[in-house]
């Protein structure tokens, strides 16, 4: 029996950022399934694919090696070979990803790699999917959200101080999109599991999040 954890939840509710520093609380392995999604959508957009072309998407997938390796605790996302941890976080690659994580074959092509991590490690994984259909069996499961209005405000800052030139009332309005496409799209549509604690992180820390996620866990 595996001790995993499944953390979903939408675009910019602090997944990767909250699970990061449970793993490491906890000692497990932390894999952000959005990275994979990322690195794909990378592929697609150097390519020249439009999201919009499911069978071009599709052909697409037969040329494309994701993979994971832990470099000093560190996930690091290699696409065909490349280390790509430092390209894909941008707006156009995060568009392209929720454009193309609908698709069935997309999704079929990372699902494998996802279970295989954690049936041989203990894992704390996020995604929009993980406690509903990567992982179903995860012994603790966590819906972690917060308001829209949170969420951009906490990803402007992060854009901000990277130097990106942004404005909240379009990270707004781009949240409220990826969350209506996310939770409306035919697979795996974002939801809360039925055996999942929810957990809205709008008026909390970071440290109080983790510390209340191992609280769960360890029950």
């Amino acid at each position: 029996m595996n001790n995993n954890i499944a953390i979903d939840g939408p675009a910019g509710a602090g997944k990767s950022t909250i699970a990061k520093r449970a793993a490491k609380e906890l000692g497990y392995i932390y894999v952000d399934t959005g990275s994979m999604y990322r690195a794909m959508a990378l592929y697609f957009v150097r390519d020249g694919i439009s999201g919009d072309d499911e069978q071009a998407v599709s052909e697409a997938c037969e040329y494309i090696d994701i993979s994971i390796e832990y470099v000093d605790g560190e996930q690091v996302v290699l696409l065909n070979g490349e280390n790509v941890n430092s390209l894909i976080r941008t707006e156009q690659i995060g568009k392209m990803t929720s454009d193309t994580s609908k698709y069935k074959t997309v999704r079929k092509k990372l699902l494998d790699i996802q279970r295989g991590l954690a049936v041989r490690n203990n894992v704390i994984m996020d995604g929009r999917d993980i406690g509903t259909c990567v992982l179903p069996d995860a012994k603790t499961k966590i819906y972690l959200t917060a308001s829209a209005e949170k969420r951009a405000e906490r990803r402007y800052k992060e854009l901000s101080e990277k130097g990106v030139s942004c404005e909240i009332d379009q990270i707004k309005k781009d949240i409220i999109a990826r969350d209506e496409q996310d939770m409306n799209r035919a697979i795996a549509p974002l939801r809360q599991a039925e055996d999942a604690v929810y957990l809205d992180t709008s008026d909390m820390t970071i440290d109080e999040v983790v510390k209340e996620i191992i609280k769960i866990h360890l029950r």
